[in-house]
C-alpha cells in the first residue's frame, strides 16, 4: 500500500514542503531514498524501538520511502514522526484520510516520546501557506508554532498521541496563543536601565540619537568608564518590535535552535555579544548544516563588539557587506542562502594598549604611535560605517557621590519612538525601510537638504578632518537624526554641528 505524509524542509530561514511516500509491499528489505543525510538513514533504529513499545512491529515486507521533492536535501532527525505515521499507514495500521491535511515533525525517542526540533515557526508558516489544516509536533515546539493565526496547532508528547489522534480518538484542542498579551506583557520589562548610569550625559545623548536613526556606534574609553554598561541598556531605549519584525526575528532563533523550551513569539529586541574570539562563520553564519550567525541573531536588535580591536581582522572585514546591505549571502560548494542582517553595531575599545590614553587620572605608558597603531587594527572602510564615535570619560567619584538620579529609559524611548515615527512617515511609501541609517544615496537626494551655513559647516569638517565620501553621508543621516528628534522639518547648522562632532575619533585626529 501506498500512503504520503507531509513534512517540512527548512533552508536558510524558509521552509519547503516535504511528501513524504511510504509504500509497503511484498518482498523484504528497507529503502530510504530522496537526498536524506545521516540522521535521518539512522531513523529506521528508532522507529523500530519506538513501535516495538507501542506493541507495533516493524512490517516484515518491503518497505521503500522516498522524500520529495528528491532533488532536495533533507537533514536532521526532525523526519522521524512522519516516517513513523507513514509506515503504519502504509501497514494498515492507520486510517489515511487525514494524512493530507497535517503537517508532522518531531523527533523520535526509543520509548515513542517526542524530542524537540528547530525551525518550527517557519514550518508552520509554510504549512498555513499551502493551506493545510494544521500541524502536529512536539509539545515543547507548540507555543512557538502558535503565533501563526489560521492553523491549528496539536502539540503532542508521544508518538501513542499522534496514532490516537489519526484512529479517531478524543483529539486534543489546539495551543492557541494571544499574541497581543504577549506583547503588553514584556512592553516594558528590561533588567537595565539608563536611570542606573550616572554623568555620561554626552554619551547618553550620543546613544539616544544613534537609536533613533539605527545608526552604528563606537565608543572610545579606558577600562571602567561603563562603555559595557551603557550598551547593554540600549535595548531599554529602542522602539518596540513590530509584530512583521517579531516574526522575522522568531524565525532566525527558531532555525538556530536559539528558542528555549515552550518558548512564544520573541517580543523584545535582541541584545547580542560575541566574545572576541569568535570565528567568521559563527558570526556570518553557514557551516556544514547552514546556521544563521551572530549578525543574523541580532537582526532588528544590537550586535555589541567589545574591546573591537581584540576581534581577528578577517572577523571584522566581513562585517562590511552586511552593514551596508543589511543581509548576509553565503555560498558554499553545496548550496547558497541568504540571511538577514538588519542589525544596529555597537562596539567599544580601549584608546590604547594600556587603556590609559587621554584619562583624566592616569598617565598613558603607551609609546609614541602606539595609540595610532591600536586604532589602526579596526580598518578604515570598517571605521567609515560606523555613524558615530563618541569618546567615554570616566566619572570621578566626587561625581558620582554629587549627581541626582539620571532620566530614566522609558523617558528616553517616548522621544526615540517619536523620532521614529517621523522617519515612518518619511519612508512610508518605501519598503524595508524604516530609519534614517537605511537611507541610500539616492533616498539622501531626496530627503536631506542643508542650507548653505550648514554647507559651510560640512566643507569646514571634512576639509579639518580628512573625511571620506562615506563619512560624509554619515554625517547626512546623523544630523537628519537629530533634526527629527527636535522635531525640526529642515537639517539646520546646529544639527550638523552635532554630527561632525561624533565623528572626532577618526583616525586622522585621534592619537596625533
Amino acid at each position: 500500500m501506498l500512503v504520503r505524509t507531509f513534512a517540512s524542509a527548512v533552508f536558510g530561514i524558509s521552509a519547503s514542503t516535504i511528501r513524504v511516500e511510504v509504500q509497503v509491499s511484498e518482498g523484504i528489505g528497507y529503502f530510504l531514498v530522496g537526498l536524506p543525510d545521516n540522521a535521518i538513514r539512522e531513523s529506521q533504529q528508532r522507529i523500530v524501538a519506538a513501535l516495538s513499545t507501542l506493541d507495533y512491529r516493524w512490517p516484515g515486507k518491503r518497505v521503500v520511502i522516498n522524500l520529495a521533492p528528491a532533488d532536495v536535501r533533507k537533514e536532521g532527525s526532525a523526519y522521524d514522526l512522519p516516517l513513523a505515521v507513514g509506515i503504519l499507514g502504509a501497514n494498515e495500521k492507520l486510517k489515511t484520510d487525514d494524512f493530507d491535511r497535517f503537517v508532522l515533525m518531531g523527533e523520535l525517542s526509543l520509548d515513542g516520546g517526542l524530542q524537540p526540533v528547530t525551525g518550527v515557526l517557519p514550518m508552520a508558516m509554510k504549512a498555513k501557506e499551502e493551506g493545510f489544516e494544521g500541524i502536529i509536533i512536539p509539545m515543547v515546539n507548540a507555543r512557538e508554532a502558535a503565533v501563526v493565526e489560521g492553523l491549528d496547532v496539536y502539540g503532542m508528547n508521544t508518538l501513542s498521541e499522534v496514532i490516537s489522534f489519526f484512529t479517531g480518538g478524543e483529539r486534543p484542542e489546539p495551543v492557541r496563543i494571544d499574541v497581543v498579551a504577549e506583547f503588553q506583557r514584556q512592553y516594558n520589562q528590561f533588567e537595565s536601565d539608563f536611570q542606573d548610569v550616572k554623568g555620561q550625559e554626552n554619551v547618553k545623548r550620543a546613544l539616544e540619537v544613534a537609536v533613533a536613526g539605527g545608526h552604528n556606534v563606537l565608543m572610545v574609553g579606558p577600562p571602567g568608564a561603563g562603555k559595557t554598561m551603557l550598551a547593554q541598556r540600549l535595548p531599554g531605549i529602542m522602539p518596540p518590535l513590530s509584530m512583521q519584525e517579531a516574526l522575522e526575528t522568531t524565525r532566525i532563533h527558531s532555525v538556530a535552535g536559539k528558542l528555549g523550551a515552550n518558548a512564544t513569539l520573541i517580543t523584545r529586541r535582541p541584545f547580542r555579544s560575541p566574545h572576541h574570539t569568535i570565528s567568521d562563520i559563527a558570526l556570518v553564519g553557514g557551516g556544514s548544516v547552514p546556521k544563521p550567525g551572530e549578525i543574523s541573531l541580532a537582526h532588528h536588535g544590537v550586535l555589541f563588539l567589545d574591546e573591537l580591536p581584540e576581534f581577528k581582522r578577517s572577523v571584522l572585514e566581513v562585517l562590511r557587506q552586511p552593514l551596508e546591505d543589511r543581509i548576509i549571502h553565503i555560498s558554499r560548494a553545496r548550496y547558497a542562502i541568504e540571511y538577514p542582517a538588519s542589525f544596529m553595531m555597537v562596539a567599544s575599545m580601549n584608546p590604547c594598549p594600556c587603556g590609559f590614553f587621554n584619562h583624566p587620572d592616569k598617565k598613558c605608558s603607551c609609546g609614541n604611535g602606539h595609540v595610532q597603531k591600536y586604532l589602526s587594527r579596526v580598518s578604515g572602510p570598517l571605521l567609515d560605517r560606523i555613524d558615530l564615535h563618541i569618546e567615554v570619560v570616566p566619572v570621578s567619584f566626587d561625581k558620582l557621590a554629587e549627581l541626582p538620579p539620571a532620566e530614566p529609559s522609558t523617558r528616553i524611548r517616548e522621544r526615540i519612538i517619536q523620532a521614529r515615527e517621523i522617519q515612518s512617515k518619511r519612508f512610508q511609501d518605501l519598503s524595508g525601510i524604516y530609519c534614517n541609517a537605511q537611507m541610500s544615496s539616492r533616498l539622501m537626494r531626496k530627503f536631506v537638504r542643508i542650507d548653505e551655513p550648514g554647507r559651510l559647516i560640512l566643507k569646514q569638517a571634512m576639509e579639518r578632518l580628512g573625511l571620506s565620501a562615506r563619512a560624509y553621508d554619515r554625517i547626512l543621516k546623523v544630523s537628519l537624526t537629530i533634526a527629527d528628534l527636535e522635531g525640526s522639518p529642515a537639517i539646520k547648522p546646529h544639527h550638523l554641528a552635532e554630527a561632525v562632532n561624533y565623528r572626532t575619533l577618526d583616525r586622522d585626529m585621534w592619537g596625533a
